[in-house]
């Protein structure tokens, strides 16, 4: 067995499924998702828990299974408690900030970058405080929330590549959680 693969997904309470052959429905107080499944996998419901099988034991069938109850365990996330990414921008003069159904970035192009916003995310772009208070050294934090994982990731990943951070000062879009090792610069010459 896959060792995702075998793993019972649980149902929160407020979250219903409806399997239809190769289809599963999965609906939440946040929204509702669907997934095709895959060929040769089956998806069975076991008082609150679904269980994910598959018809053999080949390479292809297992790993179909681990990704199978991977994204299903997803989805029954996803429409209960939803997923979340943080962005910092951080560079003098850079910001975000939301227009409509755009996120305009000023990352020190010539031009703003404005990214259209997906369908089904919720993105908030603040101006916060670094850690001296003073109004010139504001940083913006962008969040990126949705129900979907894929979209949520997807976005925040398009956002980041507009201007990844840099090694030397550090300055660019970067994960909240994410280390940026800071390089030592040129040495003065003699």
């Amino acid at each position: 067995m896959s060792r995702v693969g075998k793993l019972p997904i649980k149902l929160p309470s407020g979250v219903s499924v409806d399997i239809q052959e190769s289809r599963i429905s999965v609906k939440g107080n946040l929204g509702s998702l669907n997934y095709d499944l895959l060929p040769g996998i089956t998806v069975e419901k076991v008082d609150e828990t679904l269980q994910v099988k598959r018809e053999d034991d080949s390479k292809t069938m297992r790993a179909r299974h681990g990704l199978s109850r991977a994204l299903i365990q997803n989805m029954v996330t996803g429409v209960s408690e939803g997923f979340m990414k943080t962005l910092h921008i951080i560079g003098t003069g850079y910001s975000a900030e939301r227009i409509g159904p755009w996120l305009k970035l000023s990352l020190g192009y010539s031009h703003d970058v404005m990214l259209l916003i997906p369908e089904g995310l919720t993105v908030e772009a603040e101006a916060v405080p670094r850690s001296k208070g003073t109004k010139a050294d504001l940083q913006s934090i962008v969040r990126i929330k949705g129900i979907d994982r894929h979209m949520v990731g997807q976005f925040s990943a398009e956002t980041r590549a507009v201007r990844p951070p840099e090694n030397y000062k550090g300055k660019g879009v970067r994960y909240h959680d994410e280390y940026v090792a800071i390089k030592a610069g040129k040495a003065g010459s003699k």
